[in-house]
């Protein structure tokens, strides 16, 4: 039976174990899903050599940058990202090849693109974490200039004490990649002049628990369209099975 999984630390609730299982389950694949939970990245190693019908894997925190070394290839999508969150694992005679993919690119651009109009030239992007640079790459390929922001004074970004009614107007695309508002903390929200948004403003959250976060709904009041993560893992999870079947 062909084995995929999860690797990362700590794994709570996992969306990729039920959904792939499932998948496996209404297809009649002969297939499984788990999950890794390894305390350290070369643990990943362990988890090649003992599980020899292993035939992909989805990298999520902390490890996306930190499995890059690990790899035989890597796809120049995730090698610009800087970011690695599918193995695609070929197993040829003795040899083990482990291929590096990114899914979020995919999953992101193709959820967001349907809310994009001509008015949405810039967006803003919360955080600076591994999605972040995914979602940058993405939305640069959509035709949009990015700017990060940060709660630390970081080379290349600006502070949320930056963002004034002015800037909304200007970058009124505004995607959140921190975990600000998911569960179970969801009174945060990112302290934002939200009374500058109207209905040309985009509040694209990756959260997908709770459905609607704090932010959405600050943003929705004043009129801005607003979107959670859920689809885009949805479509990254196609993406991963493309990757792992060779289909990219």
């Amino acid at each position: 039976m062909d084995t995929y999984g999860l690797i990362g630390y700590p794994l709570g609730h996992s969306f990729s174990i039920s959904y792939f299982n499932q998948k496996f389950a209404d297809e009649n694949i002969d297939a499984k899903y788990e999950n890794f939970e390894i305390p350290a990245i070369d643990s990943l190693i362990e988890v090649i050599d003992t599980n020899p019908n292993l035939r992909g894997l989805n990298v999520t925190i902390p490890y996306k940058q930190k499995v890059m070394p690990f790899l035989d290839t890597i796809s120049p999508e995730a090698m610009a990202i800087g970011a690695v969150n599918v193995i695609r694992v070929v197993h040829e005679g003795n040899k083990t090849i482990l291929k590096g993919y990114n899914s979020d690119v995919i999953g992101f651009t193709q959820s967001i693109e349907p809310m994009l109009e001509k008015i949405h030239r810039k967006a803003l992007i919360l955080g600076t974490g591994g999605a972040s640079k995914a979602v940058a790459y993405g939305l640069k390929a959509l035709g949009l200039e990015t700017v990060f922001v940060s709660r630390y004074q970081r080379p290349g970004t600006i502070q949320y004490s930056d963002v004034t009614p002015d800037v909304i107007k200007e970058y009124n695309v505004i995607v959140n990649c921190t975990p600000c508002g998911m569960y179970p903390n969801v009174d945060e929200y990112p302290e934002l002049p939200y009374e500058a948004m109207d209905n040309h403003t985009i509040l694209y959250d990756l959260i997908y628990n709770p459905d609607e976060t704090l932010f959405m709904k600050k943003g929705a009041a004043y009129g801005a369209n607003t979107k959670n993560g859920l689809e885009m893992l949805l479509l990254q999870a196609f993406a991963s099975w493309n990757f792992w079947n060779g289909k990219e």
